[in-house]
């Protein structure tokens, strides 16, 4: 059964990811921000000012206490992201956190056994799932008109000091594994519709005063024999982001976020796929079309933990090399 009413909606995250959160909720009828946390009560009210939301506090605690607020999406640090999801579930809040949904599996699981426990819609924003671009080719993909055989993706970013992605010093520091290859290792899964039974990965030296490995490779390979290949680097100076190219039996296709493009870089159209050519405003239309039906959403934390099994074991790999 749909339910009408206003959905009230709480922020957490007064940063670059809060702010795109923010405009996308306010594009959805029926919807109102009704609270915004940020990293202090100054961020916060500063983050709500610009964002046009009434009511800027202090701590999660506080928006968790609220009767008025029916759910919350968390745009915080990854190293919040399991222990916030846990609070939001056991406060009878729906919730929405931003990727990663936890640095460990052992986190993650704990989130899925809480998401069961309460029936509450629990989603994972893993955004390429959203994107026009991606939707686009599993409509062909479902309507058996494409089969893919391999995906070569890059993620780059230079990164080589503790910055957001506004230049702001960060409080945590990212990461190439359990954040930015969880986007491509849950996608390749996903786009092929087969389970990934092989992965391998490798990364170059350890950074001497962030800690994390600047330069990784992964290597997947689907139970159907489709392939991906990721490379991923905090020191890349050149063009930012995460691009796809899609090698398939009868196309090959470049995804750059919302946008397609074919193997020769001519563009397609990609604006009749869904009502928005926003990814992140497509994903939030899904939390929210979700708990309004009473229905699991696409990217539930069900959904997604087969990706951060194979992130664990990546991880468990990575760890064994260094030890030689």
């Amino acid at each position: 059964m749909t339910d009408d009413r206003t959905l009230r909606i709480a922020l957490a995250g007064g940063g670059a990811f809060g702010a795109k959160h923010a405009a996308a909720l306010r594009r959805i009828e029926g919807v109102e921000v009704a609270a915004v946390v940020s990293s202090s009560l100054e961020s916060a009210r500063k983050f709500a000012a610009d964002q046009g939301v009434g009511r800027a506090v202090a701590s999660l605690d506080e928006v968790l206490a609220m009767d008025d607020v029916d759910a919350v999406v968390l745009a915080t640090p990854t190293p919040m992201h399991a222990e916030q999801t846990l609070a939001c579930l056991d406060a009878g809040k729906h919730v929405q956190v931003e990727i990663p949904l936890a640095a460990s599996l052992g986190d993650a699981e704990a989130c899925l056994a809480a998401q069961e426990r309460t029936g509450l819609v629990a989603m994972v924003g893993h955004t390429r799932r959203f994107n026009p671009s991606h939707q686009w080719l599993r409509q062909r993909i479902q309507a058996g008109e494409y089969h893919i055989q391999q995906m070569d993706v890059q993620t780059y970013f230079f990164r080589r000091t503790n910055l957001n992605a506004l230049g702001q010093p960060r409080s945590w520091t990212d990461h190439l594994l359990w954040h930015h290859a969880a986007h491509t290792v849950d996608l390749f899964a996903y786009q092929t519709g087969s389970p990934i039974v092989q992965a391998h990965a490798i990364q170059g030296p350890i950074h001497p005063e962030l800690g994390i490995a600047m330069d990784m490779s992964i290597q997947l390979r689907a139970a159907n024999g489709a392939l991906c290949t990721l490379s991923l680097s905090f020191n890349n100076d050149g063009p930012l982001g995460t691009f796809f190219r899609y090698i398939g039996d009868n196309g090959t296709y470049l995804a750059r976020y919302d946008d397609l493009f074919t193997g020769k870089d001519e563009p397609i159209d990609v604006s009749r796929v869904a009502v928005s050519m926003d990814g992140i405003e497509l994903q939030d239309r899904e939390f929210v079309a979700a708990i309004r039906e009473g229905r699991e959403p696409n990217s539930s934390i069900a959904q997604v933990m087969s990706c951060y099994r194979t992130l664990a074991a990546l991880e468990e790999q990575l760890t064994a090399a260094s030890a030689f």
